[in-house]
């Protein structure tokens, strides 16, 4: 099978100009099904010419309500990081359930087990922990792929909060205290170090894998290489993507496993807002439906700068405003935009990409309104999936 360049096939997408801003109700996050289907389409030809596994990481793409787009593009399983997400893999996404925790808890373990196909162990200690009721599941027919995640100690990332392999870093198993010994029921290995990263850096991280524990690699049947593979970014190199993973396999005869989560999400969505008011206080600040805090954290953590639809650095139109959010924390602030014409209440604010990681990581800090979930369907259809009310807030108190 030849390796594929940037798809000259892949399914259109829905115009954002024609999409019909004011008729969706704010706020809201809205997933573009033609933009999904575009990402989709995508990394099942990256699958079916690599040989590797890809599975959706919930930890950064759980809109479930997607989840039967997926399985018709071969999307064949889902990895989860505890067990409301590995319950929300077996029940929703309906296929191989990839389980791994910085630790499990003995009132947790039972049932992850019961539910994961695969799982995979931060530490020879927990491993050690719970072998004997692996090995008891595995004695009565289950099969359970069974891994140790390894750190390589090697990582491109440049943000500290996301780098996986960072100094003194409690995730993974490094060299210095890799055991050998205790390898027994072991059957595969996992890293994770990228975020975002194109296919050369992961060559180079497989470099640095195979050299630090390349010698273990003919004990096991799968390596796991976790997430932040960004194929879906314009620009990606596919071709490398590709070629590293058969190389690797055909030198080692493994099974590989990746797990992308902002892959599948990347560009496939937006985040609604409307104008409540404008302030002044030397600058002018438009006052939105939506918060940097609750819902969009990683503007704050990062930080980083979301790009808003027909809006442009401050100065390079003729109106700047600072966009702020509506709950009582003082930094609550997405940044400083310019536009056309001058903000007043009711116009809509569009951010774009608030599909991955955005949406799994909103809170409801002060008891602001949550963002509705829907969907902006091909035939220019919008589907209301999920709205947000005080049952929810309160349910998170007691």
């Amino acid at each position: 099978m030849t390796t594929p360049t940037r798809p000259a096939a892949l399914p259109q997408v829905y115009p954002a100009e024609q999409i019909p801003w004011h008729t969706i109700p704010s706020p809201a996050y809205v997933l573009d099904e033609s933009r999904l289907r575009r990402n989709l389409a995508l990394i099942s030809q990256v699958q079916a010419a690599s040989g590797a596994q890809i599975i959706v990481a919930f930890k950064g793409y759980s809109l479930w309500s997607s989840f039967p787009l997926l399985r018709e593009y071969g999307i064949s399983g889902a990895t989860a990081s505890s067990l409301n997400e590995a319950r929300l893999a077996k029940e929703e996404m309906q296929g191989e359930v990839h389980m791994y925790a910085p630790a499990y808890s003995d009132e947790d373990f039972p049932e992850l087990l019961a539910l994961a196909d695969h799982l995979s162990f931060n530490s020879f200690s927990q491993w050690q922990r719970f072998a004997p009721l692996v090995t008891a599941a595995r004695a009565t027919g289950k099969r359970l792929g069974v891994g140790i995640r390894v750190n390589h100690e090697y990582g491109e990332v440049e943000t500290d909060l996301y780098n996986p392999a960072g100094p003194y870093s409690r995730l993974g198993v490094t060299r210095a205290e890799f055991r050998p010994e205790l390898l027994d029921g072991i059957d595969g290995l996992h890293f994770h170090s990228l975020c975002e990263n194109d296919s050369d850096t992961l060559e180079r991280t497989l470099a640095v894998f195979e050299e630090k524990f390349g010698e273990y690699l003919p004990r096991m049947s799968w390596v796991n290489f976790g997430g932040g593979h960004l194929m879906t970014r314009a620009g990606y190199d596919l071709e490398r993507l590709v070629r590293v993973i058969r190389e690797f396999r055909e030198r080692w005869g493994l099974r590989v496993i990746l797990e992308p989560g902002s892959a599948f999400g990347w560009q496939t969505g937006w985040l609604v807002s409307s104008v409540l008011d404008v302030v002044h206080n030397v600058k002018a600040s438009a006052l939105l439906d939506v918060s940097a805090s609750a819902h969009m954290p990683d503007v704050l953590e990062m930080p980083y700068r979301p790009r808003v639809l027909d809006a442009l650095e401050p100065g390079e139109r003729a109106h700047d405003y600072l966009l702020g959010g509506t709950t009582c924390l003082a930094g609550d602030l997405i940044g400083e935009y310019s536009f056309d014409q001058p903000l007043k209440v009711g116009d809509r604010v569009i951010f774009d990409d608030m599909i991955h990681y955005t949406m799994v990581k909103t809170t409801f800090f002060n008891g602001v309104k949550h963002p509705d979930i829907g969907i902006w369907h091909q035939d220019g259809r919008y589907e209301r999936v999920k709205t947000f009310g005080y049952d929810e807030f309160k349910a998170k108190l007691s």
